[in-house]
């Protein structure tokens, strides 16, 4: 196939885009069933109902666009499913799984964001009005998601992860993750700016 113009890569995107909402309907059940802490638990199957509507909204964007809803085989979610699985056959401590699972999770969540960002702006710019507003829906939805996820391995998941469990981090291990992060006391999470 030629893309010969903006809108033709736009459509293409969104096939990929559509492929990789699918794969997350596969893969969220199992980082759910695998995480321990059950504020992760319910932040993955609340995410996989959020998913749900986002692979309707899809739909509707196909629909605005005048073209059939078909997925293109996203390679990108294929290797971050592939790279939570095997986060997830790792022997690990509950908490430390957890954590694994979080930063699997955000990695899925900033591709996303990427790609919904990128196609919401060609959209804009081709006139594809409706298309893009349902598109920044979505954009909103995954900024959102990974706020929670980052506000999760934060507050409970990577303390709980640094002291083997208890929530008393030692103050050695503490220290030593703030030089890394260049004096932050933060313990991980990442941050998406809006």
């Amino acid at each position: 196939m030629k893309i010969d113009s903006l809108r033709t890569l736009l459509e293409e995107e969104l096939k990929d885009i559509y492929s990789a909402e699918k794969q997350l309907l596969k893969a969220l059940p199992k980082m759910a069933k695998k995480a321990t802490s059950p504020e992760l638990k319910g932040a993955l199957q609340e995410h996989l109902e959020v998913t749900k509507r986002q692979v309707e909204r899809l739909e509707d964007v196909f629909e605005s666009l005048g073209k059939p809803a078909k997925a293109k085989t996203c390679k990108a979610m294929q290797g971050l499913v592939e790279e939570a699985t095997e986060i997830m056959e790792e022997d690990a401590e509950d908490a430390v799984m957890d954590a694994g699972i979080i930063a699997a999770a955000q990695k899925v969540e900033h591709y996303e964001i990427a790609s919904y960002g990128t196609v919401r702006t060609w959209a804009r710019l081709v006139g594809a009005d409706e298309a893009a507003e349902l598109l920044q829906e979505t954009l909103d939805e995954e900024s959102d998601a990974d706020e929670r996820l980052t506000q999760l391995a934060e507050s409970v998941v990577n303390p709980q992860a640094d002291s083997g469990g208890d929530g008393n981090g030692s103050t050695r291990s503490k220290k030593s993750s703030a030089k890394k992060s260049g004096g932050s006391k933060k313990t991980g999470g990442s941050k998406s700016r809006r």
